[in-house]
C-alpha cells in the first residue's frame, strides 16, 4: 500500500517543481491502493506544492447539450447552464475531491474550468466568464504557458492532453472549432451571466485521440519525461516547449494530428 510518506518521496524524485506551477491531469485508479484513498494524494500534492501553484481540470462540457453531426444551438435548458458552485468535474475523482478543499479556487469557463490553490491562484483563474472558445490564450491554459508550467499526467496518456486543444486553437488550425457558437450560461450568486462558445469540433471524430504520437518528440527533445508515482506510470511535461515544439510541427503541417 502506499502511504503519504512514499508518494511524497515519488514527487521529490519526478522532476516537479515545488516552488512552480504544475496542472495535474489524473487517474486516480493508477495510483495503486492508499491509505484513505484519493484524499490522500490530494494531500500529497497540496503539502508537495505548498510554495507553489497546484492546478486540477474541473471541465464540465460532458454537461452542455451539444449536436455534433450539424452543430445547431440548442434552446437554454437545465443541462447549458454551468452551475459554478455545485456542478462536478468530468474528468476524474481527484479532480473533484479537490475541488472541496479549502482554498481552492475554481474559474467560471463553463465548459473548460480550472482550479488552483496557491498564493496568486485567484488571478490565475479570473476573466474565463469572457472567453469564447475552451482554451483561449488568454485564458487560463495560455496563463499555464506565461508561467512556465509544468503538466503532469499522473496515470494517463497524452491523450488527455486538453493544452494541446490549446495550443491548436492558438495556431488557429482549421475545423477544430464549431462554426457556430452554443448559447451557455454561468449560474452564480443567483445571476445567469451569458458565455456563449465556439466548442471543439473535428469531423473526424476526436483529435485528442491523435495527440498521443507527439510523445515520443516530446521525450526526445526534453519536453517531457517519465516518471513513476505510486504505481501510475506518468509523463511530467514543460508547457512551454511542449507548446513551442506543437506550433513548429502544425506550422510545417496544420493536419498533424489528423493525419
Amino acid at each position: 500500500m502506499h502511504t503519504k510518506k512514499s508518494l511524497l518521496s515519488d514527487l521529490e524524485k519526478s522532476g516537479i517543481n515545488p516552488r512552480g506551477t504544475l496542472l495535474v491531469h489524473s487517474s486516480c485508479k493508477s495510483v495503486g491502493e492508499c491509505e484513505n484513498r484519493g484524499d490522500t494524494i490530494i494531500d500529497v500534492f497540496i503539502e508537495f506544492m505548498r510554495d507553489g501553484l497546484l492546478v486540477f481540470p474541473t471541465h464540465t462540457w460532458d454537461a452542455v447539450v451539444w449536436d455534433k453531426k450539424d452543430e445547431n444551438d440548442i434552446p437554454v435548458g437545465e443541462r447549458n447552464i454551468f452551475d459554478y458552485y455545485n456542478m462536478p468535474s468530468c474528468v476524474g475523482i481527484l479532480s473533484n475531491l479537490f475541488l472541496k478543499r479549502e482554498g481552492v479556487v475554481r474559474s467560471m469557463h463553463p465548459t473548460h474550468s480550472l482550479a488552483a490553490l496557491g498564493k496568486d491562484a485567484a488571478d490565475f483563474t479570473s476573466g474565463e466568464e469572457f472567453t469564447q472558445t475552451p482554451c483561449p490564450r488568454n485564458g487560463c491554459y495560455g496563463k499555464l504557458y506565461d508561467r512556465n508550467a509544468q503538466i503532469l499526467f499522473l496515470g494517463c496518456e497524452l491523450s488527455k492532453n486538453t493544452y494541446l486543444h490549446g495550443v491548436e486553437e492558438w495556431s488557429n488550425i482549421p475545423n477544430r472549432l464549431t462554426t457556430k457558437q452554443q448559447n451557455i450560461f454561468i449560474k452564480k450568486d443567483g445571476e445567469l451571466i451569458p458565455c456563449p462558445q465556439f466548442r471543439h469540433y473535428y469531423h473526424g471524430g476526436d483529435i485528442s485521440e491523435n495527440y498521443i504520437k507527439a510523445e515520443k518528440i516530446f521525450i526526445e527533445n526534453g519536453a517531457a519525461l517519465y516518471c513513476k508515482i505510486g504505481s501510475a506510470h506518468s509523463v511530467l511535461c514543460d508547457a512551454v516547449k511542449m507548446a513551442d515544439l506543437t506550433s513548429e510541427r502544425l506550422k510545417e503541417n496544420p493536419d498533424f494530428f489528423a493525419n
